[in-house]
């Protein structure tokens, strides 16, 4: 089905077309009818008397194409330069011109003055039919046209969050009747849906389009849901799925149509679906503005409305630019908001909302209805990162780390919360993920690369050739066969047994740790169950192996930091089972590393799981 709004002089004949074309009375479920193709079409017939104008936004603003009709006898009407201005404010594009009352007058000069009147704007060179809702002649023709235009309108994602703009409601006890245009996404029956702005969830009981009971319905469509225990629901309200909207009462917005923004009044109504909120607009640049919203609306970026001026009878066209825009309270922090959005389009993608913000949720991205952008740094499941700002956020950390080292030589890491706050980071674990070499954590500090040679020793004449080059340590053997056992597996530890065969233990592992060759990784005692990562639920036939007789793990540097990475790209919170798989290594191991990286800042517990 299609959804298409009447407009026009009022007493030019919109609802006899809707009469003519459907056999129906238009309501507030809007008459229907099928085309020729086999299409529907469902119209919302809008008022067009001189002070109706909200009530027509309300009707027009969901519906995606408009039967503009003038009266042959009368021609081009006041009213009807009114909703012309109306659907441009709105973005409207497609539409069909219907000349009416052809049967009393030419429509040939009407049709000439209307066709002056369309050019700029955007619906001109839109098909036009002469057509007499009293004798029938051009009907047929008008749907026909209609038909047409159905089949040029954008077909809406079936799958998208669901935002149903409420025109009419009726409660009878416990049960509430909403009428509505849907349009995108489906509705199903026993779907929990979010009455704004309250927020309440409300459930939707059954389902009514083109006139017959539905188990689903998706957009575009006009439909009547029936709730229960809604309480109050009036016009204007909106029913949205839960998590898929940003609920704000401040935004950034473009003025896409009428009077640039300096020349608006500071207090206006916005017209967005069929709601009507007063705001107070402070201008930004000479085509965006800021709109404070005396309620909150569920929006995504680049929703389009109308600004509307009662006192002077004008309006304005809208885009949301920014669902979260910045606080302006530094002098020049207007003028410099303004440049930044010259260059945004109507529409942000999400790599534009990406490098505002720099580091977002992916949830936050989904709120203001932005995918991800293919190159954004994914840096676990639930962060990205604008390639550019991560890369100088790095540059940042190994500044701050360098500058903290030569200021604090005894104490030369940087607390992962401090660095945290310096880079304006939201999260801890951002930090962890944001070290690389020559960086590193320890023990919950970021720590810069060690410091090389002085300067003395540089200019120091190299040893002659005839001196013999430093002999290899002892346990380099050991270790050079111990990273080829790993090679394929590096958090599968060898066993007590192995290490013996290596020749890698006592006072040659010892050594190796100090060299910084191998990483070694305690047990904790809990190991036969106690412990409450339940480390010791798999039988130890399963992990026996993987430690040695007094249960140390031994792997190679850097493991440690190699599994974070791993663990990173799993959904956060994740479960040591979880973390097991991932690491292709046993419960036991799993457990003793990420105990490992708690003690080291780079983890977070939460009850049995971590992040």
């Amino acid at each position: 089905m299609q959804v298409v709004t009447t407009a026009g002089h009022g007493g030019h004949g919109k609802s006899a077309l809707v009469r003519a074309l459907t056999g129906k009375e238009p309501g507030e479920t809007g008459a229907w009818t099928e085309l020729p193709s086999g299409r529907r079409v469902a119209f919302v017939d809008v008022p067009g008397a001189g002070r109706s104008l909200p009530a027509m936004l309300a009707g027009a603003a969901p519906a995606p194409a408009a039967l503009l009709a003038v009266a042959a006898d009368e021609g081009w009407m006041p009213q009807t330069g009114e909703h012309l201005d109306a659907l441009g404010a709105l973005g409207v594009r497609f539409g069909v011109l219907a000349v009416t009352k052809a049967d009393s007058a030419d429509a040939r000069l009407a049709l000439r003055q209307v066709r002056e009147r369309l050019a700029g704007t955007p619906l001109k060179g839109v098909e036009a039919v002469a057509v007499s809702a009293a004798t029938g002649t051009g009907v047929a023709e008008l749907a026909a046209a209609l038909d047409r235009l159905a089949g040029r309108l954008p077909v809406p994602d079936p799958a998208a969050p669901v935002r149903l703009w409420v025109d009419h409601a009726i409660t009878a006890g416990r049960q509430t009747a909403v009428t509505g245009t849907l349009a995108a996404g489906t509705v199903a029956v026993g779907d929990e849906l979010l009455l704004m702005p309250a927020g309440e969830r409300v459930r939707v009981r059954t389902i009514g389009c083109a006139g017959e009971p539905r188990e689903s319905v998706g957009g575009v469509s006009r439909v009547v849901l029936t709730l229960r225990d809604a309480g109050r629901v009036d016009p204007g309200m909106a029913l949205v799925t839960p998590g898929a909207w940003t609920h704000t009462t401040c935004v950034d917005v473009r003025t896409r149509f009428g009077a640039a923004s300096g020349r608006l009044a500071r207090q206006l109504t916005l017209h967005l679906g069929t709601a009507a909120v007063p705001v107070r607009l402070r201008p930004l640049g000479p085509d965006t503005a800021r709109l404070t919203l005396n309620t909150r609306l569920a929006l995504h970026l680049g929703d389009t409305g109308v600004l509307r001026d009662p006192a002077r009878r004008s309006m304005a066209g809208v885009s949301v630019l920014d669902v979260r825009p910045p606080t302006l309270v530094r002098r020049g922090a207007g003028a410099a908001r303004a440049r930044e959005l010259a260059s945004w389009p109507d529409r942000p993608d999400g790599a534009v909302v990406l490098r505002r913000h720099g580091v977002l949720r992916r949830s936050e991205l989904s709120l203001m209805g932005c995918a991800p952008p293919p190159d954004a740094v994914a840096l676990n499941g639930e962060w990205l990162a604008d390639p550019a700002h991560w890369s100088a956020l790095f540059d940042r950390l190994a500044e701050e780390a360098s500058r903290h080292a030569a200021g604090s030589p005894h104490a030369p890491g940087i607390p992962l919360e401090t660095v945290r706050l310096r880079l304006g980071l939201p999260a801890r674990q951002l930090v962890a993920a944001l070290v690389r070499p020559p960086l590193r954590v320890d023990a919950g500090r970021v720590y810069g690369p060690p410091p090389g040679p002085p300067a003395a020793a540089e200019a120091r004449p190299a040893a002659p050739a005839a001196i013999a080059a430093e002999p290899p340590q002892p346990w380099a053997g050991a270790v050079d066969r111990l990273r080829a056992d790993l090679d394929g597996a590096p958090f599968a530890p060898p066993s007590a047994e192995r290490l013996r065969e290596l020749g890698l233990t006592g006072e040659l592992l010892d050594a190796a740790e100090r060299a910084g060759a191998v990483l070694r990784v305690p047990r904790d005692p809990g190991r036969d169950g106690a412990g409450q990562d339940g480390a010791g639920r798999d039988g130890a036939g399963q992990d026996g192996a993987d430690e040695d007789a007094e249960g140390e793990i031994v792997l190679a540097p850097g493991a440690d930091l190699a599994a974070l990475r791993v663990l990173d790209a799993l959904p956060q919170p994740f479960t040591p089972g979880q973390a097991a798989e991932a690491l292709g290594t046993g419960r036991r191991v799993a457990v003793a590393l990420l105990r490992h990286l708690d003690r080291r800042g780079l983890t977070e517990r939460r009850g049995a799981e971590r992040s």
